[in-house]
């Protein structure tokens, strides 16, 4: 087995294992650590079948299987910065409704309070 297969493996297991304990100890959430462990899955079993990231490198045109397998990583690393920006973009719009909605509260708590015999707050 080459030196880079070798990398390639002890890589893929180590981010495999640190993502499940980052699971574990609830700093990453279930939902954003599916990409993470299938792309460390996808990597770790190209690493262990040389013969499959052969043949798949081959039939793409990739000389150099290894660089294959980079590929592979970085349009994994893609789709979770993809995924990120849609998590991010749904958290944006909710955080605007949600100031909108509390703007409009207040409003309607001032008018309260304007009236006579009003709301007094205590």
């Amino acid at each position: 087995m080459s030196r880079v297969a070798l990398i390639s493996i002890g890589a893929s297991v180590a981010l495999f294992l640190y993502i499940l304990e980052m699971v574990r100890r609830r700093k990453l959430r279930e939902e954003y650590s599916i990409l993470w462990l299938s792309g460390s899955l996808v990597i770790l079993v190209l690493s262990v079948k040389q013969e499959w990231l052969g043949r798949i490198s081959q039939a793409i045109g990739i000389a150099y299987p290894p660089s294959f397998l980079f590929l592979v990583g970085i349009l994994f690393i893609l789709l979770i910065l993809i995924h990120f920006s849609i998590a991010i973009s749904k958290l944006h719009n909710m955080n605007k409704k949600m100031a909108q909605e509390m703007a409009l509260m207040e409003n309607a708590v001032r008018k309260i309070e304007e009236k006579p015999g009003g709301f007094t707050g205590t």
